[in-house]
C-alpha cells in the first residue's frame, strides 16, 4: 500500500506540472478583474468540485477578497438572488458540462455579472459561456480506474491557491489585515496577542 500511496503522489505531481505550464495571460486577466471588482466573488460548483469551490471561497474571503460559496443546485432554487450585476461568478466544473451549473448560466447572463470558468475542458458549454477561462485540465486521474476525481480536484484546489496568493500580493495584504479576519483560534491568538495581554505584574 505504501507503493500505491507513492504512485498517487507521483501521478498527481506529474499532472500538476502540466497544469502549471498551461498558466498564461488569462490568469493575469482573471486576477485583474477580481482585484478591480466593486462587487462580490461567488464560487459555485457541485459535488467534489463544489467542495473545492467552498475552500477557494474561504481562502479568498480570509485574505481580503469579498467571496462566498453558492451551491449550484441551491442557486436554481432561489440562491441566485445573492448575485448582482457587479459580482463575479467563478463556476468550477472539470467536465464543463455539469448540468446544475449549466442550468444557472442563462440567469447569470441576464443578471449581467462576469462569469469565470475553471474547467478541465476548454471546449465545453461552460467555457463557451464564460468571459474568462482558466484551464485545469489533467490527462490522468490518480484513481486506478481513471474515474474518481483526484488529480483534477487537486489541480483545481492548487489553482485556487494560486489565485488567492496572487491577490494577496496584488492587494499588498499584510499580517495585520490577516489578523482582522482571523480573530479566533491559535492563528488569531498568535497574530493578535500582545505582551500586555499575558504579562503578570508581580
Amino acid at each position: 500500500m505504501i507503493d500505491v500511496a507513492r504512485q498517487v503522489f507521483d501521478i498527481e505531481i506529474e499532472e500538476l506540472v502540466k497544469v502549471k505550464n498551461k498558466i498564461d495571460n488569462e490568469f493575469n486577466n482573471v486576477v485583474e478583474v477580481i482585484f478591480k471588482t466593486k462587487g462580490k466573488v461567488i464560487l459555485t460548483g457541485i459535488g467534489k468540485t463544489g467542495i473545492i469551490a467552498k475552500k477557494i471561497a474561504a481562502s479568498l474571503a480570509s485574505t481580503g477578497t469579498s467571496a462566498f460559496f453558492m451551491q449550484s443546485a441551491e442557486a436554481l432554487h432561489g440562491d441566485l438572488g445573492m448575485v448582482n450585476k457587479e459580482d463575479i461568478v467563478i463556476a468550477i466544473s472539470n467536465s464543463g458540462s455539469s448540468q446544475e451549473i449549466l442550468n444557472i448560466i442563462p440567469s447569470l447572463k441576464k443578471i449581467g455579472c462576469i462569469i469565470i470558468a475553471i474547467t478541465g475542458n476548454k471546449n465545453s458549454q461552460l467555457a463557451d459561456a464564460a468571459d474568462y477561462i482558466i484551464d485545469v485540465g489533467v490527462d490522468r486521474e490518480a484513481c486506478p480506474m481513471n474515474l474518481a476525481p483526484t488529480s483534477s480536484t487537486t489541480a483545481t484546489l492548487l489553482m485556487g491557491d494560486a489565485l488567492t496568493v496572487a491577490l494577496i500580493k496584488k492587494r499588498e495584504f499584510m499580517p495585520e489585515n490577516f489578523a482582522l479576519y482571523h480573530p479566533g483560534g491559535a492563528l488569531g491568538k498568535r497574530l493578535l496577542t500582545k505582551v500586555k495581554d499575558i504579562y503578570v505584574k508581580r
